[in-house]
């Protein structure tokens, strides 16, 4: 273990460990919200809102609906995919108080990566939103699935805007592409069915499985890694104790625009807010900017979770600058590195603070969060209670302060392992618990963690390590860059060169000027021998850049003119 140099730089009232054994189960700390704050709004989405006490029986009706179900039992994954919608929490947390272990899935997905999904973790019920459930019915027959509840637009709203939102969908937008799926039933048929039954109270505790959840499948297939109630538990309490000196239970609003089917999103915003008392906001299309903005502004708000597109995004967007943030407290950006020039320009827009977190979703996921009081200073934060972190070099020895290695993590909020793979669980899990996070990070004199980048993604220029970060940081801070992604491409001399890939905001920007930027600020051998000009850059549902789909592209390209 380390000497935690971390705990000394601790925000005043926060405890260096927290109590794992307060709640047995996710379960037991939604239920206890829904009795301390029956009557506060819980979730709310395109001007509906949902109380405590109508989430706690609406999610009872749904856990019945599914228990009803002939050959379900305890432990029984259930796949939701659906984007941002009221049926989404009442879904997922009638399934956890039922006993069943949920599997969320991008309803972005192709129609292999779903069947290959549904297939691996054995799922026998779909929640399907309805404009993606054609891609659920090329594939169904394929997967285990036995039973389909499809949730659409307008079913959780009355019904004049019910009406109205799912005649708009469907037949004005033709949001819906035609499918046909036999013995399927709708959301609000299958609460109708739970009503008539008794939720059955199974136990529940911190070992059982209470999500699959998907990620890795930027290196092959994707695995899903089995978290347990006790991994979530165990998250929250450190989650929330970080927070309690600046949240006020019953009083939060918080802005969920990143998808609840996303670790981040789902623990920070959905539980977390959950746990106390908060109002999540639930935005269903965050990519339409403008109409973000205008919820924005007609909310006083108090916390906003993003990553830095996000941010980025509303930066750039009309009318954001008029947005209120006198209510604030909390603008927490996690999921991929914050860049500082969009911190700083954020800083003066809102007057509020960026806080940088960093979690994966083999830890629940929150490993480092910033001090919400403190100023955007690059770094990750320090780790939260209960939490040990590590720099280890390659084969596995503790490194010193500041001297980069790879980040490794200890705590009660690592996942078990993958989900029916043993060989890539041991290649990422130590038998005594380390979590290998395949993170390039040092870690200086006061406790707070720097990553520099991941280790599949650094460049070998000439010998020399060159972290696509630090050099994406440098472009961005030229006033015509949007974004930018560096990847590592192949060169006669160097081995690898630098190649920068670039979303322009000034349409007269030229590759020399980006070179020239960065010739100003970077020594030589990091400076982009190539710059190419995209409209948009490869992105996960979450707003990651995904550089492997750079390097995939680039590699197409060289084996063409090979050929």
């Amino acid at each position: 273990m380390t000497d935690k140099a971390w705990i000394q730089s601790y925000p005043p009232g926060v405890p260096t460990a927290v109590d794992l054994n307060q709640y047995p189960s996710i379960r037991d700390i939604f239920e206890d919200a829904s009795r301390k704050f029956a009557d506060n709004t819980a979730f709310s989405n395109m001007g509906t809102g949902m109380t405590y006490a109508r989430l706690d029986a609406l999610t009872r009706d749904f856990g019945a609906y599914l228990q009803s179900l002939p050959g379900m039992k305890k432990g029984d994954r259930v796949a939701f995919m659906m984007p941002n919608l009221l049926q989404y929490p009442v879904a997922i947390l009638g399934a956890i108080r039922a006993g069943f272990v949920v599997v969320n899935v991008n309803p972005l997905y192709t129609p292999t990566e779903l069947e290959y999904q549904l297939r691996d973790s054995g799922a026998k019920v779909v929640v399907v939103f309805e404009n993606v459930a054609h891609t659920l019915d090329k594939v169904l027959k394929n997967t285990p699935v036995e039973h389909i509840v499809l949730a659409s637009m307008g079913e959780m709203h009355g019904f004049f805007k019910r009406v109205l939102l799912n005649f708009v969908v469907r037949y004005v937008k033709k949001l819906v592409p035609a499918f046909k799926i036999a013995g399927a039933i709708t959301f609000k048929k299958a609460l109708a069915l739970g009503s008539n039954n008794e939720l059955k109270k199974v136990n529940i505790t911190q070992d059982d499985l209470a999500f699959l959840q998907y990620t890795g499948g930027t290196t092959g297939v994707a695995k899903g890694a089995m978290l347990t109630h006790g991994n979530i538990v165990a998250n929250l309490q450190q989650a929330s104790a970080w927070l309690n000196q600046d949240i006020e239970e019953g009083k939060e609003i918080a802005i969920t625009a990143l998808p609840m089917y996303h670790i981040f999103c789902l623990t920070a915003n959905i539980l977390v807010f959950l746990k106390v008392g908060g109002h999540s906001l639930l935005i269903t299309d965050p990519r339409n900017m403008k109409a973000f903005v205008k919820t924005l502004t007609a909310v006083p708000f108090t916390a906003l979770t993003g990553v830095n597109t996000l941010f980025n995004g509303l930066l750039n967007t009309p009318g954001f600058e008029q947005v209120d943030f006198s209510h604030v407290k909390l603008v927490l950006g996690g999921g991929a590195a914050i860049e500082p020039a969009v911190a700083d320009r954020w800083k003066k827009v809102t007057g509020t603070r960026l806080s940088e977190a960093y979690g994966l979703t083999e830890a629940s996921p929150a490993v480092c969060i910033n001090p919400l009081h403190e100023e955007y200073n690059g770094s990750i934060g320090l780790p939260v209670p209960s939490t040990d972190v590590t720099i280890r070099d390659d084969d596995f020895n503790q490194l010193p302060v500041g001297q980069e290695g790879e980040l490794c993590v200890k705590g009660p909020q690592v996942m078990r392992g993958y989900w029916n793979k043993p060989r890539e669980t041991a290649e990422i899990l130590t038998q005594d618990g380390w979590l290998k996070t395949g993170d390039i990070a040092y870690m200086d004199e006061n406790g707070y963690f720097y990553i520099t980048d991941r280790k599949k993604d650094m460049i070998l220029v000439s010998g020399f390590n060159v972290y696509p970060k630090e050099i994406e940081a440098v472009a961005t801070m030229l006033e015509g860059v949007f974004e930018a992604a560096a990847v590592g491409v192949p060169d006669g001399k160097t081995g690898e060169a630098v190649k920068l890939f670039v979303v322009k905001k000034d349409n007269n920007l030229t590759a020399e000027q980006v070179i020239e930027h960065c010739r100003k600020h970077m020594t030589a051998y990091k400076i982009p021998r190539h710059v190419e000009f995209m409209k948009d850059l490869p992105k996960s549902p979450v707003g990651k850049v995904l550089r492997r789909e750079l390097r995939d592209m680039e590699k197409k390209r060289l084996q063409d003119q090979n050929a």
